[in-house]
């Protein structure tokens, strides 16, 4: 898992700020949500987590399903979508949308290893994007990686003065 601190930092840095965080995770099943409720006094920033491993849940919670039509519901354009949808719908100043495919031999076409990342900022309607392609057959492991690589964003989201107070 990301190292504890880099999330006790981003807790601790939401919380001086007043800000709130939310997240729907598909192919993560939720462990970024568990790596923030693992720091003590996350309850005052995670405003809700949602898994949404099927695509209905992600159309459910305002993911266009002409998106996922034209893009695949392994995309950035639906991991934005999922972001800014979980963002608005837990009232929340900050919305992280994680969906791919953690599986690298895949049958269905799709692009194995591949994760979309989407990071929204609600104060400034701005979004962080990444790809990235997990190279471990360990689906554990390949969760952690992501986890890791969405702490490194936030750190890097939160310590730019973005925020108005």
């Amino acid at each position: 898992m990301a190292r504890n601190n880099d999330y006790e930092k981003i807790v601790s840095e939401l919380r001086q700020l007043g800000y709130t965080i939310a997240t729907m995770e598909s192919c993560t099943g939720g462990s970024v949500a568990s790596a923030i409720t693992n720091v003590s006094g996350s309850s005052e920033v995670l405003k809700f987590s949602a898994v949404t491993y099927g695509t209905d849940f992600k159309i459910k919670f305002g993911v266009n399903p002409r998106t996922i039509e034209k893009h695949t519901v392994f995309s950035t354009q639906v991991s934005k979508e999922m972001a800014k949808c979980i963002s608005r719908y837990a009232d929340s100043n900050i919305g992280i949308g994680v969906t791919g495919n953690l599986s690298l031999n895949t049958t269905d076409g799709s692009r194995g290893g591949e994760v979309c990342i989407s990071i929204y900022n609600r104060e400034t309607k701005e979004f962080i994007t990444k790809v990235v392609n997990v190279k471990s057959p360990n689906r554990e492991k390949s969760k952690e990686a992501i986890v890791e690589f969405i702490a490194k964003d936030l750190i890097k989201l939160l310590a730019i003065d973005n925020y108005q107070k």
